[in-house]
């Protein structure tokens, strides 16, 4: 379990070193995740026992790291009060666009109408 922790975390680095030498515009961790997806695809054999029983228990206090978060909230309660409008617009608008594209993406990549009408001729 402890190589699993710390395979998670060095792809981590991995990405966080990656960001700084490259100077990209996205968090590392989302390049070690992306290290760590393409590394299981080549494997090919699905996701190992200890990583995936390190990623649960990660999970299973995933909610102490919306503390941080909150903190934020309350430190820049000023500059949020300040600019409530476009706050709310620009979660609104995201928030109507995430549904949009999933639907769409659902709608393109899950199974056609056919496919259903085929099942159910079978049965």
């Amino acid at each position: 379990m402890i190589e699993a922790l710390a395979l998670l975390l060095g792809l981590q680095l991995i990405g966080e070193v990656l960001v700084r030498l490259l100077d990209l515009p996205v968090p590392g961790p989302v390049i070690g995740m992306t290290l760590l997806l393409f590394g299981l695809i080549l494997r090919g054999q699905g996701v190992p026992k200890d990583i995936g029983a390190v990623a649960n228990s990660l999970l299973s206090h995933l909610s102490m790291l919306f503390i941080p978060a909150g903190v934020g909230v309350v430190l820049y309660l000023s500059v949020i009060v300040d600019h409530w409008a476009a706050l709310g617009t620009s979660l609104v608008l995201s928030t109507l666009i995430t549904i949009a594209v999933t639907g769409w993406l659902m709608k393109k990549l899950g199974p056609s109408d056919r496919s259903a009408k085929v099942e159910e001729g079978k049965q």
